[in-house]
């Protein structure tokens, strides 16, 4: 439609517009209480910085009234109050626009092709995948699916080797890739060893003495510190000093350039002009190191041995994501992701037979449980910011499966939607029920409960933005250090399950089959329907299906 889906960001851009500002004052508001009687609020302390005594003159605040126009909320009424200007919307109309135009907006059409590299060093990893591995992998696995969902491609590196590895991924439903493709990366290591000889910070290369004195295994060393101090880097460690270089490392630099080529070359291509690409072509190709705090050190070496190899702009856009520490409390003994993951699974099992006896036990219920342990193990892993600890309690099971913050309890919630329209859907087939008209000639003037306005306001109405913003990555930092908003997601789907649940265990949906209920219930059944794909399209940037059952 020509007037387009209302957004929180272009409703707020035209309410600070109304008032002389393109920065920031208005503010949106999320809780119920205040939901009651406003919308939106400019502060009076904001009010009083900006006008003669906090006293807004009376044509701005009938410019705020008169609001309108292409992704912006229409107004209903503007007045002044102790605490502000206060905002409220046309909230039939805001219905009629959000629940009439369901997708999000799509990428822009001709925007420029991104390319993102997310590495992950974990799966580097000789020894066995711990509960700590799992953590930036899993986090890796979200991003990629949020920037792909923005129009970005992304490579996933390292590829795949070991068989144990990737039966637990595919269990954890972590889409990895399992062969690099592409150009052979001997054929990588080669020019990079070429690139090594030639390199002024590299030392005991060619046989002699210098080189005798090295390790078997050691190819030469190379000088970081120098390398930092006079390329004026920041946000290294200082103890970085000399990296003695080795082949398996030149393999994992050959995969990350092997990455950033598929961003920029065709295949095939022969070797001779495959080194001439390698270090004269241009990239626009950035990318992310997903690591552990464990494995900071070791990939800031890596990231100077690149720079240092190849000096092109690719390289210097490397940013480094950090995961907090993943503390497990009462291990026996040190636990692999394996066990952790066999874990939650049995617990999961032993609470869904708590709760629903032998049904649980059913053949059946195996890819719900299966299902459910994935969400708690997502949930228990990315609902806190990646900057911080995270304390696993193996014999909590409630961490898994109770409580209002549990993927379980999301998944729950989710289920009981798709029950509530097998419901309708069967009494429809019955003649019970008549089928659910256009979204155009719905009446939404009967959506009137306060939980009704809530799900709208706080979840369908931001959430292409909440998708945008958690993919959000930040070009440019002083350092190599960046944050992302990884725990948006997950806390979205908590907070919109703990609001319908809270709706859904009030209000009677489906409602006596009496023509004058029919408006109200053909309205809600249109809301719900929207909640629904909300909560589908944000699983799957978690790689969780939808329950049917629960």
């Amino acid at each position: 439609t020509a007037e387009g889906r209302p957004g929180v960001a272009a409703t707020l851009r035209a309410l600070n517009g109304a008032l002389g500002r393109s920065a920031p004052l208005w503010i949106k508001e999320s809780g119920a209480r205040n939901l009651r009687h406003r919308d939106f609020l400019a502060p009076r302390a904001a009010l009083s910085a900006i006008f003669p005594n906090g006293q807004v003159p009376a044509d701005v605040v009938a410019g705020v009234a008169s609001l309108g126009g292409p992704g912006v909320l229409a107004v209903r009424g503007c007045q002044e109050t102790p605490a502000g200007l206060v905002v409220q919307v046309q909230r039939p109309e805001a219905f009629r626009r959000l629940l009439g135009f369901l997708p999000g907006p799509a990428p822009a059409a001709g925007a420029q092709q991104r390319w993102i590299v997310l590495h992950c060093p974990a799966l580097r990893d000789p020894v066995a995948l711990r509960p700590r591995h799992l953590r930036p992998l899993l986090l890796a696995d979200h991003m990629a699916q949020l920037l792909r969902a923005q129009g970005v491609s992304v490579h996933l590196v390292p590829a795949l080797a070991k068989e144990g590895s990737q039966e637990l991924l595919q269990q954890l439903r972590i889409d990895w890739p399992s062969s690099s493709g592409g150009l052979d990366l001997p054929d990588i290591v080669v020019a990079l060893k070429q690139a090594l000889g030639k390199s002024p910070y590299a030392t005991g290369c060619e046989e002699g003495a210098g080189k005798a004195a090295l390790p078997e295994d050691v190819i030469c060393k190379v000088h970081l510190k120098n390398f930092v101090e006079q390329q004026g880097l920041v946000g290294y460690d200082p103890n970085l000093d000399v990296l003695l270089v080795t082949e398996g490392k030149l393999r994992s630099l050959a995969e990350l350039q092997q990455a950033v080529l598929q961003c920029t070359v065709s295949y095939p291509v022969t070797l001779p002009g495959f080194l001439q690409t390698l270090f004269l072509s241009g990239s626009c190709c950035s990318i992310v190191h997903v690591v552990s705090c464990e494995e900071e050190f070791q990939q800031q070496q890596l990231d100077l041995l690149w720079r240092i190899l190849d000096p092109r702009a690719h390289t210097a856009l490397q940013k480094h994501l950090i995961c907090g520490p993943v503390k497990v409390t009462n291990p026996s003994s040190p636990i692999g992701a394996d066990q952790y993951f066999q874990l939650r699974k049995r617990q999961m099992y032993e609470a869904s037979v708590m709760k629903y006896g032998e049904l649980a036990q059913d053949e059946s219920w195996t890819e719900v449980i299966d299902t459910l342990t994935v969400a708690a193990i997502r949930f228990e892993m990315l609902s806190t910011a990646h900057r911080s600890q995270i304390t696993l309690d193996l014999e909590d099971s409630n961490i898994s499966t109770k409580g209002t913050k549990s993927g379980a309890f999301v998944m729950y919630n989710c289920a009981r939607l798709a029950t509530l329209f097998g419901t309708y859907q069967q009494a429809v087939e019955q003649g019970t029920y008549p089928p659910l008209p256009p979204a155009s000639e719905l009446k939404y003037s009967c959506l009137r409960e306060e939980g009704e306005w809530l799900l709208l306001f706080n979840y369908l109405l931001p959430f292409p933005e909440v998708l945008q913003q958690a993919a959000e990555l930040p070009a440019a930092t002083k350092g190599i250090r960046i944050t992302a908003s990884t725990e948006t997601v997950c806390k979205f789907l908590i907070h919109l399950s703990m609001d319908f649940s809270s709706y859904y265990n009030r209000v009677h949906v489906l409602g006596e089959p009496f023509p004058h209920l029919f408006d109200q219930m053909f309205a809600r059944l249109q809301l719900l329907g929207a909640v629904r794909e909300v909560f589908h399209s944000a699983l799957a940037t978690l790689h969780l299906p939808p329950l049917s059952q629960i």
